[in-house]
């Protein structure tokens, strides 16, 4: 099996046809101009060592390593072994809440970021796990499905802000909908939905989505971020300095409160735990543990190939056809030369 590291450089290789081209139109303007110079039998007896065919043979032999260096630069890769790889683990999905409300500072650097944190953490600890992610605040969307692939994972999380959802709210039922239709069932592994919210639900019963997931085997951790006493939510101006805290209508300062009896609720709801968020602990990393005491079962089987480098093999030839290029003159070889005026003397006699 071959396959390509670098497969943009590929398309480097229309550069092959486009110079045959430029060459093609080289030649025929260097041929009008000698035929405006001189006759072809005078031009014959001012260069008679000028060869006819080596100038474009040095010329095709340039551009042969010129396709051998691109596709050494594609690095080629053989497949040298085989084997079948069997894959156990959860399937978490992540409910990330990204209202407005998770700016608050209550918890250091604040709600959002302490959450992001967690799950990058979690991330590092995955082996064989899937992990997806679904982003709400008025409405719910999923980041990413249900991947093993983690570094694509953090680099949706890196991007992540609360203005992601433009909606205003916080649709945790919605968000809990979204995960467990985006789980496949057919499949008989743990699916395990994980809710990180620090408000109220503002969209739907919640209670109802809670049931409908855990009526299908799927469990139920949540995590509240923030505090029941409320934190108000910084607004930064440019340059990063604080301005003001948000404001209702009214003028009065917004203070985030966090809903613990309705978490709890969830969690209960979906046989799983509720943990309060805090700046010291990583409430995603105990729960990973109680996740891994679930019983892990195989979810798929993927052919894995062992790959080996190839580019040298595309390299030695280029430097042979460099000589090549470099040591081959222009002017006709002496032996090919005397053994085409003996075939005419020979002609000319018989």
């Amino acid at each position: 099996m071959v396959r390509f590291v670098n497969e943009e450089y590929l398309t480097l290789l229309l550069l092959i046809p486009l110079l045959v081209l430029v060459g093609w139109w080289v030649w025929r303007v260097r041929k009008r101009a000698a035929e405006r110079f001189a006759t072809p039998s005078m031009m014959r007896r001012l260069a008679p060592e000028a060869s006819a065919f080596k100038r474009p043979v040095k010329f095709g032999l340039m551009l042969l390593a010129l396709a051998l260096v691109i596709l050494a630069l594609a690095n080629p890769q053989i497949g040298t072994r085989l084997q079948e790889v069997k894959q156990e683990g959860v399937d978490i999905f992540i409910a990330l809440d990204l209202s407005l409300s998770m700016k608050a500072e209550d918890i250091k650097p604040n709600r959002l970021e302490k959450a992001k944190l967690e799950i990058r953490n979690l991330i590092e600890k995955l082996g064989g796990d899937r992990i997806g992610l679904v982003v709400f605040a008025g409405e719910a969307y999923t980041q990413f499905p249900l991947t093993n692939d983690y570094s694509a994972a953090n680099l949706f999380l890196d991007v992540l802000d609360v203005d992601a959802v433009s909606l205003p709210g916080t649709a945790i039922g919605i968000a809990i909908e979204r995960a467990t239709e985006s789980f496949d069932f057919k499949e008989q592994t743990s699916k395990v939905i994980v809710i990180i919210t620090d408000g109220e639900n503002t969209e739907g019963d919640v209670f109802d989505d809670a049931e409908a997931a855990a009526a299908k085997g799927v469990l139920l951790y949540t995590v509240g971020m923030g505090s029941p006493t409320g934190a108000p939510i910084p607004v930064y101006g440019t340059g990063g300095r604080q301005t003001d805290f948000k404001r209702d209508r009214m003028g009065n300062v917004v203070v985030s409160r966090l809903d613990e009896a309705a978490l709890e609720k969830i969690a209960l709801i979906g046989k799983g735990k509720y943990f309060r968020g805090t700046t010291s602990q990583d409430e995603l990393d105990a729960i990973y543990k109680d996740v891994s005491a679930l019983q892990k079962k195989e979810f798929g089987v993927k052919q894995f190939t062992d790959f080996e480098d190839r580019f040298q093999f595309f390299l030695a030839p280029v430097l042979i056809l460099l000589i090549l290029e470099f040591i081959l003159s222009e002017r006709k070889t002496p032996w090919l030369s005397l053994n085409r005026l003996l075939r005419k003397q020979e002609g000319v006699q018989a």
